[in-house]
């Protein structure tokens, strides 16, 4: 049986992350969200455990010294992390395991783990996706200038993605079924199936 892959799936704010992973985990049983751990609060209707890991400062960096994260990531004063608990288990099994992570993140998945899929997810253009960020209404100028200015950053590791998908209005089927197809091809991957020959020689 094929690994499982880690698929990387990020974007600046308003690109539509969750909402396509919500989606693509909803009706594959073969692909699972990682649950990340978090030093920030939890916000209004989160749960610990099923949208993140709520931990200490404390507790965060004790995992970090243990090797427990498979990459993390400081961003506005808290850190983020993916438990290595997280992937491996399920990878092993041949189930696809989903990460939603900054590009800071992703950085580090790319150094360590060479067959990981990183996927980036973006509005058709900036003028898209200012208009998104602005059409919630739930954020003063400053707060959507500082996104800007986040995106600007974010797409100068364009190159260093596999993967990108544009997720215009309306689109969500569509991009979850693309990150169907770049699934069901890692399968195929032959770094993916080191022990094929052996096996194939054996039948």
């Amino acid at each position: 049986m094929a690994k499982g892959s880690v698929i990387v799936l990020s974007g600046p704010a308003g690109s539509g992350k969750s909402t396509v992973r919500e989606r693509l985990i909803a009706r594959n049983p073969d692909f699972r969200y990682s649950i990340s751990d978090t030093t920030r609060k939890p916000r209004p209707g989160e749960k610990d455990g099923v949208d993140y890991g709520f931990v200490t400062v404390e507790e965060f960096r004790e995992g970090i010294a243990a090797g427990k994260y498979y990459e993390f990531a400081e961003y506005a004063g808290n850190y983020y992390g993916t438990p290595v608990s997280q992937l491996v288990p399920f990878t092993d099994r041949g189930i696809n395991v989903v990460l939603e992570i900054e590009v800071q993140g992703a950085m580090q998945v790319r150094a360590k783990d060479e067959n990981a899929v990183l996927v980036m997810l973006l509005p058709p253009s900036f003028s898209v996706l200012e208009s998104r960020l602005r059409g919630r209404g739930t954020e003063c100028e400053e707060s959507v200038q500082r996104r800007l200015a986040k995106a600007r950053n974010e797409i100068e590791y364009f190159m260093n993605y596999d993967y990108f998908i544009l997720n215009a209005d309306g689109c969500i089927d569509e991009c979850v079924r693309q990150l169907e197809v770049i699934a069901e091809t890692q399968k195929y991957r032959t770094k993916n199936n080191s022990d094929f020959p052996v096996n194939f020689l054996l039948n």
